[in-house]
């Protein structure tokens, strides 16, 4: 995958999830009425905007309940 941290933040945050910040930034998914989901991942604020590594993709995926081809397919 060749996307860097903020491409992902930036295509989540198109799709649905929101940002809270903390010691990462926490993406939180909220349906299309608003509520509030337990679908979550997080993206950490260190090494700018440095691509993300295949380890990395495939526990964001996990995180939010997707194979890592589903995940890569959301972020596109």
């Amino acid at each position: 995958m060749s996307k860097s941290r903020a491409e992902v933040e930036k295509s989540l945050r198109k799709k649905g999830f929101h940002p809270r910040q903390g010691d990462h930034t926490y993406l939180i998914y909220f349906t299309a009425e608003g509520r509030k989901t337990r679908v979550f991942t997080k993206i950490s604020h260190g090494g700018g905007g440095k691509t993300l590594s295949d380890a990395l993709v495939a526990r964001m995926a996990s995180q939010v309940r997707l194979r890592k081809q589903a995940f890569l397919a959301l972020v596109d």
